[in-house]
């Protein structure tokens, strides 16, 4: 068997297939079927009793759709270099990308526009989000964390009149990260800390879609008699080969009734 490696969640590369295999829902059947390997020789990787080759490492990560930080995790268990870079948007040859999503944030002025990790970490925004921000907190934000700060009863939290629904959906994100991350995982740390914020626990099961009129989860903030209506939605890249960018979010906020889009537009004057 590989070499355990310091911080990763697995101690062998059969371990880490075993996990990845049962998270995804296939059998060794189906596994076999859908990657072109024997069942056989499937099993013998689980079970330790073969080694798996560079590629057939990189193939069944596609297969199973393992997120590239964690294709990065088995590659070193099994004693192979990572595949997948991860740099900063600060690096020369990330400039493009830097512009790209410059551009991208520009474009939704004059409505709020948020780049964030995984970890939902900020990482860049438009200036109407930092506008909204700066209004609700009455100044910088205390943290760069925009799970931290939205589920925070002295942050956010006390300005958004639906919180539970909206933590609700943040929370999901959340989990699928810590479920996709494996055992002892940074999203699973944070997961653990962010459900240990008086009341957030208690809004962390599925959201009741059955009671909702609209077709997209409301995000209504109410500050100093003024009230905004949004809805948010979630894109990410495409088909990167860097990790940075394979967990990258663009959030863009939306008004979500004339008098919310005229407040925006007013700020913007």
């Amino acid at each position: 068997m590989g070499a355990a490696v310091p911080g990763q969640y697995f101690s062998d590369y059969a371990a880490a297939m075993r996990y990845w295999r049962g998270k995804r829902g296939f059998s060794q059947l189906r596994l076999a079927t859908e990657s072109g390997i024997s069942q056989r020789h499937i099993s013998f990787l689980e079970s330790g009793r073969s080694q798996p080759s560079r590629e057939m490492i990189l193939k069944l990560g596609i297969v199973l759709d393992i997120p590239l930080r964690e294709r990065n995790v088995m590659l070193l268990a099994a004693g192979f270099a990572p595949a997948y870079q991860e740099r900063k948007l600060s690096d020369p040859e990330m400039q493009a990308v830097k512009q790209a999503l410059d551009f991208m944030l520009q474009q939704q002025a004059p409505y709020p526009a948020l780049v964030v990790d995984r970890l939902w970490n900020l990482v860049m925004s438009n200036g109407p989000a930092g506008k909204l921000l700066h209004w609700l907190l009455d100044g910088p934000p205390p943290s760069s964390n925009m799970m931290k700060l939205t589920l925070d009863p002295q942050a956010l939290r006390q300005y958004i009149v639906n919180w539970q629904d909206v933590g609700a959906d943040l929370l999901q994100w959340i989990q699928r990260e810590a479920m996709g991350d494996g055992p002892g995982s940074e999203a699973s740390s944070l997961l653990q800390e962010l459900l240990a914020i008086p009341g957030v626990a208690s809004v962390s099961s599925v959201p009741n879609l059955e009671r909702r009129a609209l077709p997209f989860l409301p995000f209504t903030v109410r500050k100093d008699g003024v009230e905004l209506n949004l809805f948010t939605t979630i894109t990410t890249l495409g088909t990167p080969h860097d990790v940075t960018l394979h967990e990258l979010r663009i959030e863009a906020f939306f008004p979500a009734d004339e008098a919310t889009a005229q407040w925006f537009r007013a700020q913007a004057d």
